[in-house]
């Protein structure tokens, strides 16, 4: 495959599980997928339990949005979201009673039919936790056959341990959801990809999974962007499709998300807290952290000691993060708050056309020739920008040290109708 083996700083990270499950207030954003077109239930001054819809997506998906803690709405706040933009937050009051709505214990997961498994996943919201935050029951809601459960743990990106984390802490869990799932949705097989040097990791998985017959663990290559899930089905499967993964009768869960369906089969619970990386060189304690959905970032990385001076913060990782403010909170997608210092960058020239950009990019695209279509509509149409996923190795690897990357989201925009 297409792509490169980058430096790893996750050992900054792997340390022993941190918490920090009580702010005094949280941040429900009224964003669902990029989409802010939201039916809101709740008004200031109403109170509610953990576990209450807020919010709901107008669109077909209809994607509910949860509060994360028990208490009282005080009023809306703008505040950074993980793509970089702003947008409108409910501000709820904690009042730390841990007052739960239809939360439950649901026993014999196994005997759910397929269509209340899909029903369960989409009550409880369960999205794409690796970062794409896309609704998990519309990958089981389909009358086509599925072979395979891919569970995506390679984790590729250079900083980021909340998967890792996840997988030692809750392997039983993670093992028998997996199973619960290949047995609802009469799916023959499920495969664990992780990347060959987590040899600690991969260890750890084979002692917990010697009852479960129907998974297997699969090691891949350490190169970027191996998570990715097209080149991911492309190395274990040796298979192609071409716009979803189902056409191969194959569905692709980050280990996460995996989790989160653990969590809403057995206690119908939402994604309502998650485990988040904070790392880098610019804060003082990397480790993972629990965290409520909601939190303030700013709040957890005061708790693990604060930063260096003269940083920045990432919102993901440094190869497809955004660079975001403080005011940035946790949601079901965000997977790490980077924190780095800041440091002269080299000025962009010209373009030396060596071609690096085209022999790394795991899409097969030419960015540099979308780059430079960038105003000629009908050349991009034939360039593909839209295949895309914003992995950032073109930029990496560029000596120009320009942001092909960003050039080519442009383009992205350009052929959706936008400037």
């Amino acid at each position: 495959m297409a792509g490169l083996k980058i430096p790893k700083h996750k050992h900054m990270s792997l340390k022993q599980l941190n918490t920090y499950l009580e702010p005094d207030k949280i941040y429900i954003p009224l964003i669902s997928g990029g989409d802010t077109d939201l039916e809101v239930y709740f008004n200031i001054g109403d109170t509610v339990k953990k576990g209450d819809v807020i919010a709901r997506r107008k669109t077909s998906f209809k994607t509910p949005i949860f509060s994360s803690v028990s208490g009282k709405i005080i009023g809306e706040e703008e505040v950074s979201y993980q793509t970089g933009i702003k947008v409108n937050a409910l501000v709820i009051e904690n009042d730390k009673k841990e007052t739960a709505k239809n939360i439950k214990v649901r026993k014999d997961i196994d005997k759910l039919t397929k269509e209340e498994y899909i029903d369960i996943v989409n009550e409880c919201g369960i999205v794409g936790m690796g970062g794409a935050g896309f609704p998990t029951n519309l990958k089981y809601k389909t009358d086509t056959k599925i072979n395979t459960l891919l569970v995506n743990a390679v984790e590729c990106e250079p900083y980021i341990t909340a998967d890792y984390t996840l997988l030692k802490e809750k392997c039983e869990d993670v093992l028998e959801t997996i199973d619960y799932i290949l047995t609802i949705n009469d799916i023959n097989e499920a495969i664990i990809a992780i990347k060959e040097n987590n040899v600690d990791l991969i260890k750890h998985v084979l002692k917990y999974k010697e009852s479960y017959l129907k998974i297997r663990v699969v090691e891949v290559p350490n190169k970027y962007p191996m998570g990715w899930e097209r080149t991911l089905i492309k190395e274990i499967l040796k298979v192609e499709y071409d716009k979803l993964p189902l056409e191969k009768g194959i569905v692709v869960n980050n280990v996460s998300t995996i989790y989160g369906i653990s969590q809403a089969l057995k206690f119908n619970k939402p994604i309502i807290e998650r485990i988040v990386t904070f790392t880098g060189e610019g804060i003082k304690e990397p480790q993972n952290v629990l965290v409520k959905v909601g939190t303030k970032v700013d709040e957890v990385i005061e708790y693990l000691g604060g930063t260096k001076k003269n940083v920045f913060v990432v919102a993901g990782g440094p190869m497809m993060g955004h660079k975001v403010e403080t005011d940035l909170v946790v949601t079901p997608e965000l997977n790490c708050v980077l924190v780095l210092p800041k440091i002269k960058t080299m000025k962009e020239v010209g373009c030396l056309r060596c071609g690096r950009c085209v022999k790394y990019c795991p899409a097969s695209l030419t960015p540099v020739l979308i780059k430079d279509a960038i105003k000629d509509r009908d050349k991009l149409v034939l360039l593909h920008p839209e295949k895309c996923i914003s992995c950032g190795l073109c930029s990496y690897v560029c000596p120009s040290k320009i942001d092909v990357r960003e050039q080519v989201n442009k383009a992205k925009e350009v052929l959706k109708g936008g400037k």
